[in-house]
This record gives C-alpha cells, structure tokens and sequence, in this order.
C-alpha cells in the first residue's frame, strides 16, 4: 500500500460545516485526526504554516461574523499573512472553518463536500 498524507481537520464541534465534514470524511472511510482550534488554538508560526498551504488570499482565513465587527476591526487591516497570524492568533474564535489539511494543501471545507477534493 503506497504512503498516504495524513489528513488533519481543524474544527469547532458546534459548527454545523464542521461536522458535515467529518461526517464525509466518515463515510468515505478516511483515517483523519481533528484539532479542536478553540481549544488548542494555533501559534503564529503554526497560522503561517497553515496559511502557506491554503489556495486564495490570506484574508480568506479570517471570519468576518458578528464577533469581527464587536471587535471594531476592519477587513482591509488583514489581508497579509502575518496580519491573519497575528489576529488569529490573539482570536482563534475568527478562525473560518473547518481547515481541512493533507500533506502540503489544505482547503476551507465550506461547503463541508469541498473536503472530497483533497481526497
């Protein structure tokens, strides 16, 4: 059997996207571990590693909810990698998801049946 990337899934279990991701990943019979990012939020050298693996802009990476705007910031501030890094850094909670990583891609699995392209 020929080596397999490992898959790796960083997730909230309150997101909906979230579990209809591992729920894929599931019922497609894929070996995968989660990191739940709340919890075990990411450095910023371990954001930056993360976002050299994802396709698109680093502001991508960044959720602009409810939460973005009560902390009065603005999405022209966070469009650099190390700009992402350091807010993710300091509120994992903005963090879009779920990140799905294998090997040296990862993807933003929204929606949740995007995670079958890194298959």
């Amino acid at each position: 059997m020929a080596d397999v990337d490992p898959v790796v899934v960083y997730h909230n279990p309150a997101c909906g996207k979230c579990r209809g991701a591992l729920a894929i990943l599931n019922e497609l019979d894929v070996a995968f571990d989660t990191v739940e990012y709340l919890r075990d939020p990411l450095d910023e050298e371990g954001l930056r590693h993360l976002l050299g693996l994802l396709d698109g802009p680093p502001a991508n990476l960044v959720r602009k909810d409810g939460h973005f705007k009560e902390l009065g910031l603005s999405a022209a501030d966070y469009t650099t990698v190390d700009a992402v890094a350091k807010l993710l850094a300091e509120h994992p909670r903005l963090m879009q998801r779920p990140v799905v990583v294998r090997g040296k891609r990862a993807l933003i699995a929204r929606p949740s049946e995007l995670v079958t392209s890194l298959l």
